[in-house]
C-alpha cells in the first residue's frame, strides 16, 4: 500500500513499481508529486529486497511535463529556476545514480519534464500508442530537468538539438528506431513486458548492474585511460561478492546461478 498522495508503491517479488497518479492531470509535476517521487525512490533505494523499479503513469498519459495550474500567474524566472534546482535535479540525479535497474514503463505521453524523467530510467518500454515529445521551444523555453544531458547521450548532438528545436511528438516507433525506447509493447499488455522484465533482472547481480551505471556514467565523462582504472576499482568491488562466487561456481558446474543481489 502506497503511504503516499500522488504516488503508488507496490511490491511485486523484488520489483517496486512506482505509479505517478495524478491521472486528471495527465500525472503533470506539481511540488507535491516531485517530493512524493524523490521520497518513493529513496525508498526503493533504502528498502531491504527490492532489486530493480518500474516507473510508469496512472491513467492515459506518463507525465504531461511541469503543471502550471498551481500558479495564480506565469512563474516568475527565479521561481522557475527555484522548480528546476529544488524540484527536477534531486530526483532526477537519483534515478540515474540509484544502484538499480530502473525501467520506465511509457504510457500514452511523456512531455517536457516528463520524457526527462522517462529518459533518466536505464531502459524504456513504449506502449505501442505512447510518444516522447519536448516541447519546451514551443513556449519559447530551452529543454530543462537533465533533457539536454540525458537525450544527448542517447541520440547523439544532431538529433538531439533536432527534437528538441521542431518539439514533435515522437512516437514509439521512431523512439525505438532511435535508440530512446528498448521495447515496444501493445498498449494493454505495456505493464507485462515492463514488469516481466524487470522480475527478470531482479534475478541478476544486482551489485554488478548498480556499478555498472557508474562506470558507464564516468566513461561518458573521462578518457579511456581513466575509465580502465576506474572499471579496476568497481572490480575490487564485486570480487569478493556472493554473487561474483556464485557465477563462477554455476559456470564450473554447468548450472544456472542462484544470484542473491550482494
Amino acid at each position: 500500500m502506497s503511504q503516499f498522495d500522488t504516488v503508488l508503491y507496490e511490491k511485486n517479488g523484488d520489483v517496486v513499481i512506482i505509479t505517478m497518479n495524478r491521472p486528471r492531470r495527465r500525472n503533470a509535476l506539481n511540488d507535491v508529486l516531485q517530493r512524493e517521487l524523490l521520497a518513493a525512490f529513496e525508498q526503493a533505494r533504502d528498502e531491504a529486497n527490492v532489486r530493480a523499479i518500474v516507473l510508469t503513469g496512472a491513467g492515459d498519459g506518463f507525465c504531461a511535463g511541469a503543471d502550471l495550474s498551481g500558479f495564480q500567474q506565469l512563474p516568475t524566472p527565479d521561481e522557475v529556476y527555484e522548480i528546476i534546482v529544488s524540484g527536477y535535479q534531486p530526483l532526477i540525479s537519483l534515478i540515474t545514480r540509484i544502484e538499480l535497474p530502473v525501467i520506465a514503463a511509457v504510457n500514452g505521453v511523456a512531455a517536457g519534464a516528463g520524457a526527462s524523467l522517462a529518459l533518466a530510467c536505464d531502459l524504456r518500454v513504449m506502449a505501442e500508442d505512447s510518444s516522447i515529445m519536448m516541447a519546451f521551444s514551443n513556449v519559447g523555453l530551452v529543454p530543462d530537468a537533465g533533457a539536454t544531458w540525458l537525450l544527448e547521450r542517447l541520440v547523439g548532438y544532431g538529433r538531439a538539438y533536432e527534437i528538441f528545436i521542431e518539439a514533435q511528438k515522437i512516437p514509439a516507433e521512431r523512439c525505438l528506431q532511435w535508440g530512446i525506447a528498448n521495447k515496444i509493447a501493445p498498449a494493454e499488455g505495456l505493464m507485462d513486458v515492463a514488469l516481466a522484465w524487470a522480475l527478470k533482472l531482479a534475478k541478476r547481480p544486482t551489485l554488478a548492474l548498480g556499478l555498472t551505471k557508474h562506470a558507464l556514467d564516468f566513461a561518458a565523462r573521462n578518457d579511456v585511460a581513466a575509465t580502465v582504472e576506474y572499471e579496476a576499482r568497481l572490480q575490487k568491488q564485486t570480487i569478493p561478492s556472493h554473487d561474483h562466487m556464485e557465477g563462477v561456481t554455476a559456470f564450473l558446474q554447468k548450472r544456472d546461478p542462484n544470484f542473491r543481489g550482494n
